[in-house]
């Protein structure tokens, strides 16, 4: 066995991977992708990826009554950044000046399936996601289906998911951040797009992570290199 290779494979037995930069989103095709879920339907808290430990934390109690329609999470080493405000600016605000929120891109996963609790890793099949915009930050959600799902694992396009779905998680999330009494709403879904569009969104938000922390598969021989130095 190579020096690289027998590095990697301490690596794997010695430590756990970090959910957003130590797992591979998926093949290039993104026929299928790697989602890490953080929060499930029964969550009454808010659970977010801690993201200099890898741990999943409490970000904070659910205040009001709406609660995530779906498994919700990211994709490992995604990031919204230039690429995906560029995309979202383009193709719902022209001219207007749109940044990326800075988080791993998040993915929605439909399932028949009861699942008690987050913090896994999950394969599942793009078909579609929300051009969401938060004030002027693009935070795109992709759609998902979990794959082999019964009941919904066969779907390949948004447009075949049972309207009433969509329009539910569609509610949660121009609901979920305002206040009851507030006037203004600061989310707005510009756009439901369709799973070619997600395999854009997904490639783009890949590309802003290299271009913010650097090619992952560089980063054993990096670390070699740092090693061979001391």
């Amino acid at each position: 066995m190579t020096a690289p290779n027998r590095l990697e494979e301490l690596f794997s037995h010695l430590f756990q991977a970090h959910p957003w930069h130590g797992v591979s989103p998926g093949p290039e095709s993104l026929e299928r992708v790697t989602a890490y879920v953080e929060i499930v339907p029964t969550d009454t808290v808010k659970y977010e990826l801690e993201k200099g430990s890898g741990h999943l934390k409490i970000d904070r109690p659910q205040r009001y009554s709406s609660i995530c329609p779906t498994l919700y999470g990211f994709i490992p080493q995604t990031y919204c950044g230039d690429e995906v405000a560029k995309r979202c600016a383009d193709r719902t605000r022209p001219g207007d000046t749109i940044v990326g929120d800075g988080d791993p891109l998040d993915i929605c996963i439909l399932t028949e399936k009861v699942i008690p609790s987050g913090n896994f890793l999950a394969q599942v099949v793009p078909i579609g996601g929300f051009r969401m915009i938060d004030g002027d930050e693009a935070d795109d959600k992709i759609i998902a289906v979990l794959e082999s799902d019964l009941m919904y694992g066969s779907i390949r396009d948004v447009s075949k998911v049972p309207a009433g779905i969509v329009e539910r998680l569609e509610h949660y999330f121009l609901s979920y951040k305002q206040l009851p009494l507030a006037s203004l709403r600061r989310t707005t879904i510009a756009e439901v797009y369709d799973r070619t569009e997600a395999h854009a969104v997904i490639r783009a938000s890949v590309k802003d992570y290299r271009d913010n922390f650097g090619d992952p598969s560089r980063r054993l021989q990096e670390l070699r290199e740092l090693l061979a130095t001391r």
